[in-house]
């Protein structure tokens, strides 16, 4: 019975342990998120402030320049990041429908012999 129930509780960690990843995971991507939305007005300001707004030109200020590539980086960050929520997700499910096992077993053997007791 104490197996059972130090296996409920193991099974109960792991699903908040996934859980708080994937939070976390949400985080970061909102952050990132937030920051390309940051440097894309940034690059706006610049080009409007130069008068240029064509990457490819040779005066095309180098704060734009270097502000686009890191806004890409982000973009590629979070697709990376989507990935593993997906992958994280798809482990929380098996996660629950394992500590849902579990914690039917516990409360089967549980009040089987309180049943009989009465």
């Amino acid at each position: 019975m104490k197996s059972r129930e130090s296996l409920t509780r193991l099974k109960e960690f792991q699903v908040n342990e996934k859980r708080r990843q994937l939070q976390q995971l949400q985080m970061m991507m909102a952050e990132f998120d937030r920051m390309t939305k940051d440097l894309e007005n940034q690059i706006v300001l610049e080009e409007k402030k130069s008068g240029i707004s064509d990457p490819n030109h040779f005066a095309y200020p180098t704060f734009a320049k270097a502000a686009r590539q890191r806004a890409d980086n982000l973009q590629v960050s979070i697709r990376e990041l989507q990935v593993q929520e997906e992958a994280l997700e798809t482990s929380l499910e098996e996660m629950q429908a394992e500590y849902a096992k579990a914690a039917a077993l516990e409360e089967r053997d549980g009040s089987g012999p309180v049943r009989a007791r009465a």
